[in-house]
């Protein structure tokens, strides 16, 4: 338990004050790790006390709308997680009498709930010895033991959560976690890591290798695809339309204007010319055109939207439109939208 014991002695003088730490509250420890999962603490910081004052507990989260609960997630991305929180809230309040079950398995029984999360919740709540691993840790314990099997492959998570395990003290579990966890995010980087200020320098075998940053190893590297997307913003008579997204793609559940998208990149002439804007604007009488916003990029975690903004004022609204949503320009900010819809309400001056 050596290393254990040097880590927590380091996390005891290093760590970061949280409003999510020295807490025992599962509801707020589930809360912050799943916030933490996409997002840096400096920024999770704000979400977490925003949506927790929003949602202080099983019943309110259970109880809300998904509408609100993806409002109160707008900007942190990842929309699916937020969708997986409502439904463990309301299938804790039907199979667990509202609590957050402290068993591990009944945990990962819950919409949303991996290792991961289950992990740290029963380590951090109750102290359970279950070995919290994620990116930080797979780092750290990648150099410490110089580990050459691929950490995105099934053996090489398998090898690292088995060491994560063996070097825990059960009896400090969720100390242990929360150091580990601490001492890859704030000490051993995966740039520039401080080395030779190092508390477990002696005991590393990256370090004696004399190349640590050549650990973790990957096997694979994320394909990243480009998609064009042309919203149309359009306005009559202080009313707009927006659609809620509702496919198997990126931001279900969110609002956003009508969207063309286009396999390439295209022009006004070339996007006038398809068929579903010819079809939205049937009838439309005479219209205004003005680009607001040109050729944004957008970076996701694997894929790239470029996208173009254009304002469109109609005079009559069209029997196509009658199949969005009718708004008043004014409360479009009532609406859970992505981030990039923000942007561009920002840029207009409807935000």
């Amino acid at each position: 338990m050596e290393m254990s014991d040097i880590l927590i002695h380091w996390y005891r003088e290093h760590k970061r004050e949280l409003p999510w730490r020295e807490v025992k509250d599962p509801y707020l420890i589930w809360i912050s790790e799943v916030i933490l999962q996409q997002t840096k603490v400096a920024q999770g910081r704000e979400y977490f006390l925003r949506f927790t004052e929003r949602f202080p507990n099983v019943p309110s989260l259970a109880e809300a709308e998904e509408d609100d609960v993806l409002k109160y997630w707008q900007g942190l991305g990842y929309y699916s997680r937020a969708r997986h929180l409502h439904a463990a809230a309301r299938s804790i309040m039907e199979h667990f009498g509202g609590h957050i079950p402290s068993d591990y398995h009944a945990l990962r029984s819950l919409p949303g709930i991996g290792e991961y999360t289950a992990a740290a919740i029963v380590s951090f709540a109750w102290n359970k010895p279950y070995p919290v691993v994620d990116g930080n840790v797979f780092r750290v314990l990648a150099r410490l033991f110089a580990i050459n099997t691929p950490i995105d492959a099934g053996r090489g998570k398998k090898e690292i959560t088995a060491l994560a395990t063996s070097l825990m003290n059960p009896q400090k579990a969720g100390l242990h976690n929360q150091a580990i966890m601490e001492f890859g995010a704030l000490h051993c980087l995966p740039a520039n890591p401080d080395c030779l200020h190092c508390a477990l320098q002696t005991k590393c075998m990256g370090y004696a290798s004399g190349s640590p940053q050549a650990y973790p190893v990957k096997q694979h590297k994320a394909r990243t695809r480009s998609r064009y997307f042309h919203y149309l913003h359009v306005v009559c008579e202080g009313k707009t339309w927006l659609h809620r997204r509702e496919k198997k793609d990126i931001w279900t559940g969110l609002y956003e204007f009508p969207l063309i998208e286009t396999p390439e990149p295209a022009d006004f002439v070339e996007l006038q010319a398809t068929e579903t804007f010819r079809h939205l604007f049937s009838g439309a009488g005479q219209t205004a055109v003005s680009i607001v916003l040109p050729d944004v990029k957008h970076i996701l975690s694997h894929q790239i939207l470029y996208a173009t903004f254009y304002r469109i004022e109609i005079e009559t609204p069209t029997e196509a439109m009658q199949s969005y949503l009718q708004v008043s320009g004014e409360t479009l900010n009532d609406y859970a939208i992505p981030r990039l819809i923000q942007i561009y309400l920002e840029k207009d001056g409807s935000a």
